[in-house]
Order: structure tokens, then sequence, then C-alpha cells
């Protein structure tokens, strides 16, 4: 389970939007949630005046099971032309490594701090299952990006249900290991993980929500 103290994946991605699609009533019983994160630096030019640029930056991805089992931690460093760029390389590094893991038939639910991204992801969601819908949100990005949409688009269509949550950088828990790579290089060793979560018809009396959403009192879903 979660480390005392630290909310799950799930508790943060019930209490966070999902632009263009409602919010489903009982978000707890989705197989894996994904954090990803992406972070960018340029170092400066070799000499005054010189466009020359380093990009630094790293990759952060983490992947728990709607039981707050941890499945991965990725820290990556990564030359990134852009925040864009690193955003979109990032999820689409945490929906490789997912799909790896994970059923063909899971439901994900994706935490992103990138509005533009979660917006596209869950506008591409909607085209893909009705292509009659009139999308209410135009899917557009910088061309740099052009090759990671293509795969973050492939991958979407290996879940049985995806939607993905914006959530502000300082809870996002991938936050951190995209933007010290070189703190936190050491979560890249821990021993690859395929975790099923518990069946929700097992594991409790649907009737009664978990302590996430029972905290909530009468809030609405």
């Amino acid at each position: 389970m979660a480390a005392y103290g630290r909310p799950t994946l799930r508790d943060l991605f019930d209490e966070a939007p999902t632009p263009h699609i409602a919010h489903p009533p009982r978000t707890h019983h989705r197989d894996f949630y994904l954090a990803t994160d992406g972070s960018y630096r340029a170092a400066g030019g070799t000499a005054p005046g010189d466009d020359a640029r380093e990009f630094t930056g790293g990759l952060g991805v983490v992947i728990e099971t709607r039981d707050g089992e941890r499945v991965a931690r990725l820290s990556v460093p990564d030359r990134a032309p852009d925040n864009n760029v690193a955003e979109y390389r990032a999820l689409h590094l945490g929906l490789d490594v997912l799909a790896a893991r994970s059923p063909a038939d899971a439901s994900v639910g994706v935490l992103i701090d990138h509005d533009t991204l979660a917006e596209n992801v869950n506008a591409r969601v909607l085209t893909e299952r009705d292509p009659e819908l009139e999308p209410t949100h135009s899917v557009t990005h910088p061309p740099a990006i052009g090759l990671h949409w293509r795969g973050i688009s492939s991958r979407l269509r290996d879940f049985a249900e995806i939607r993905a949550a914006r959530i502000d950088s300082g809870y996002n828990p991938a936050h951190p290991l995209a933007n010290a790579p070189d703190e936190y290089a050491h979560v890249n060793g821990e021993p690859d993980r395929c975790l099923l979560p518990d069946d929700p018809t097992t594991a409790g009396d649907d009737r009664y929500p978990p302590p996430s959403r029972a905290d909530r009192g009468s809030a609405s879903d």
C-alpha cells in the first residue's frame, strides 16, 4: 500500500478535473493510475550572443494500482528542446511502460500537470470511440511533438478505458522525478513489477466508498 501520509494516485485523480470528459462516480475502480511529468532547462550559450545551447531536463513516471501498490517509478535525464516536448515525451514513456505491465482490458487514470496535453488526450479518446462526435477541443500541438503524439495516440488505444486529469505540479509525484533525475536515479533500479489490483467484487462492499471518497462528506461526484 502507499506510504503513510502520501496520497495515492487514485486519491489525486478523484479530486482532479478531467477536461472534456465527465468524472464517473466510481473512479476508484480504475485498474491503474499513471502520473507523468517532463522538465526542461536550457544552459546558456557558449559565448555572448551565441545561439548554441545545451538542453537538459528529465522525465518522471509513477504508476500505481487502484490499491496504492506501486508498479513503477522512473526518473531519467532527457534533452528536450522545450517544456512542451518534455511533457509529451514523459507521457509517451509512461504509457509504454504501463502497456507492457498491464492487461489489455485495463482501465487507466492519467495525471498530468500540462493543461493542453490533458485536453488533447481526452479529446482524442472521445473521437476515437465515436468518430461522429463533434469534439469540443481541437487537438493541436507544436510540430516537434508529432512523433510523440502519434505514439501516445497509439498507446491510448491499448487500454479498455483511459482519461486524463489535470493536477497542479506541486501535487504531482512525478514532478520531483522529472526535475532531479540525478538525485532520483536510484528509482530506476527498482525491480520490475506487474501487479493486478484486487478485484473490486471481492475487495469489499461497493455500497461503501473507500476512505478517499467517504471523507468528502456530501460532496457530489
